[in-house]
This record gives C-alpha cells, structure tokens and sequence, in this order.
C-alpha cells in the first residue's frame, strides 16, 4: 500500500507553476528522501502534500483517499509534521510543547487527561530526553529543540512523520543522533518523508531517494541506483570529481 500518491500533479502559487507532471509515491515503512538544490520546489512540494496548498493540476492521496477529502483534525491524526528547528517565543517547557502534539487527538481548547501527559512523556523517554521535561524549552540547545519536535510529532501517534531538514543548522554528534532515531522510528513502522541538503544523510537513512530538480523529479529509485556521483553532480550543477572528493568512498554507492 503507498501512504502518500501523486499523480499528473502540477503545484504552486496562483498562475506560476513551481513543479509540473509529478508522479510518485511513498510506500509504508519506508523512509524517503528528498534531496536537491535550494529553489528545487522542495517546499511548495511539502505544503501541497500536506493539504495547506491546493494543487494546480492533478491528484494527492494520502492512505487511499484524495487530500480534498480529508478534515484537517483526522489528517493531523494521521500526518505529523516535522518543520526546521525554531527558536520559539513563549517559555513553554518541553514536556508542555510535546503535549501540544495531543491536540490533534484531543482537540483544540480540550484539557489533556493524564492519558495524553503519559503518551507526551512516553514520547520523551523513547527519544532521550526526558530528563529535559521542566526544561524551557527556548533555553535548550538546537539539538535538544529538534529532538522535542521530533516528539511533538510523536505524541499525535501519526502513521506519517513529515521532516523538513531535520539536522539543519545541527553539529555533527546531533545529526548522528537525530540520524539513527530516524532509523528506529522507521523500525517501529513510522512512514518518513524527509528532506535534506546533505546527501551522506540521505545515503545512510533512505530506503528509497528522490531527487528534486528545479521543476521536475529528476529521479527516484534505490540510494546505489540514484545518488551516484554523476547523478548528483548533475544535480547541483559541480563535477563528479567534486561530488567523490566531498563525499567519502564509503558513503557512496558501489
């Protein structure tokens, strides 16, 4: 069964068309990757899949049935949505922004029970940061952040987790860290659709990889089938040269 599909679909804004004559879908279980250029229409891409942009032409499915179909209370019971790290405003704490993830389960001016505070707390627990929960939560450090809105997400026990650029702005120990929950939530039967600049990322977590154009798909298939040095050069406008001296022989599909 494929959770998200596209079929003929054209997005963007008013008469101008971002992308066009898109055709693809992610599959259950799996975690696909998006990876391009800035400009690729990677966003546009994630608001129209997400039923907060109408398309211009064509059709989304999500879980079988078309995306004009769906009330936004039983998406969101079923779709969780991952933005980049923020900053945030309020001094929320931690535990309280991953509670905020019950409202779709809940309600949106309902009192979470003492069932909802123990899924948010389960929540923080399987990700490790539970010791964080009193925590203001824009006093943690980018790392923390991101992994409190990876359980966020959680806390709506979605069948979909959508990532924009989950390691963005990260050090290195965080992105490997944020790399292998990703890992195991696909484990535990989490579908993840995912972005990313970095493809050494894209390489040690996607099942299948996507590769946005400017307009297009340029492709989509298995990592040693399509992140290949040609390919990627290809896609970012450098040589192979470049893209093999960047990335380590190792990361690379053989």
């Amino acid at each position: 069964m494929n959770v998200i599909e596209t079929r003929d679909l054209s997005i963007g804004y008013g008469r101008k068309t971002v992308m066009d004559s898109l055709a693809f879908d992610v599959r259950v279980g799996e975690v696909l990757c998006l990876l391009g250029p800035n400009g690729g229409g990677k966003t546009t891409l994630f608001k129209t899949l997400l039923g907060l942009l109408p398309p211009l032409s064509g059709q989304v499915r999500v879980l079988g049935e078309s995306i004009t179909g769906w009330s936004r209370l039983a998406f969101a019971q079923r779709v969780a949505y991952m933005p980049q790290a923020h900053a945030g405003v309020f001094p929320f704490t931690v535990s309280e922004i991953v509670l905020m993830g019950r409202t779709a389960r809940i309600g949106r001016f309902a009192i979470p029970s003492r069932h909802d505070r123990k899924i948010a707390a389960g929540c923080l627990e399987m990700l490790g940061i539970a010791h964080l929960g009193e925590c203001i939560y824009t006093a943690i450090s980018g790392g923390e952040r991101q992994l409190a809105l990876i359980a966020r997400a959680l806390a709506q026990q979605p069948a979909v987790l959508v990532m924009d650029e989950p390691t963005a702005s990260l050090d290195f120990g965080n992105q490997i860290r944020i790399l292998g929950h990703i890992d195991r939530l696909r484990n535990q039967g989490i579908t993840i659709l995912m972005s990313t600049h970095q493809p050494e990322h894209a390489l040690r977590v996607a099942d299948r990889i996507a590769l946005l154009a400017p307009g297009s798909i340029a492709g989509i298939g298995a990592p040693k089938d399509i992140a290949t040095p040609d390919k990627l050069a290809a896609l970012y406008g450098v040589t192979e040269d470049e893209i093999t001296a960047y990335l380590p022989a190792r990361a690379l599909p053989n």
